[in-house]
């Protein structure tokens, strides 16, 4: 049998590049089985995890937007999805699922963190607040105000994360320069390119909470 090339390599004349029709035929009823294996030890696994979890349950109590909040759930559960799931809170919003883009932000003891990327156990006994809770009696928070008067947004899916993100900067540094404003917000990523605008937001409340100075 004279050779062929096949990817630059030599096979004998009439086989492929999986070798010859009964070895094709022997190597895909090899993998169907391994697959099926494979499919049983996977539903074994998930069977466990489920278990697993169930276990895996604790009592978690802080406080949210100033009320108190108990609930029992599986304690790795990302503190993003107790808070859209599990209390119905759609304030944080789910953007890339690893911290990176912002849109999840909430603030835990007034400082600012990806609440996608957090277990819910890690804010037992301490304070939460989202977009929903930093009005007061009605009265919208001077960052609020002034990301609306400054257009500080667009589509507005990042809009929250944004708003906390800043009340944490303002915390910290309350006369923030134009360059910390750039640097504490670099990374809150807004896919509408409203960056100036958000930029003039956080001035003009910043300048607000100085008492207009």
């Amino acid at each position: 049998m004279s050779p062929t090339f096949i990817n630059n390599t030599i096979t004998p004349k009439g086989a492929g590049l999986f070798g010859t029709l009964p070895e094709t035929k022997d190597m895909i009823e090899g993998v169907s089985k391994g697959v099926q294996v494979a499919m049983r030890i996977a539903d074994v696994s998930v069977s466990a995890e489920r278990q697993g979890s169930l276990r895996m349950e604790k009592a978690v109590r802080f406080t949210l937007n100033g009320k108190p909040v108990t609930l029992t759930v599986d304690g790795d559960r990302a503190l993003l999805w107790v808070l859209r799931t599990n209390l119905g809170l759609t304030g944080p919003k789910y953007g890339c699922g690893t911290g990176i883009c912002g849109a999840c932000t909430v603030l835990v003891n007034d400082k600012a963190v990806r609440s996608c990327a957090l277990p819910v156990t890690q804010v037992h006994g301490k304070k939460v607040t989202t977009i929903e809770g930093l009005a007061k009696n009605g009265k919208l928070h001077p960052l609020q105000k002034a990301f609306m008067e400054n257009d500080g947004l667009q589509c507005g899916y990042c809009t929250p994360g944004m708003i906390l993100t800043a009340y944490s900067l303002l915390r910290e540094n309350p006369r923030p320069s134009y360059s910390d404003i750039v640097k504490g917000m670099e990374h809150n990523l807004c896919r509408c390119g409203a960056h100036k605008r958000i930029i003039e937001a956080i001035q003009a409340a910043a300048k607000e909470m100085a008492g207009g100075a």
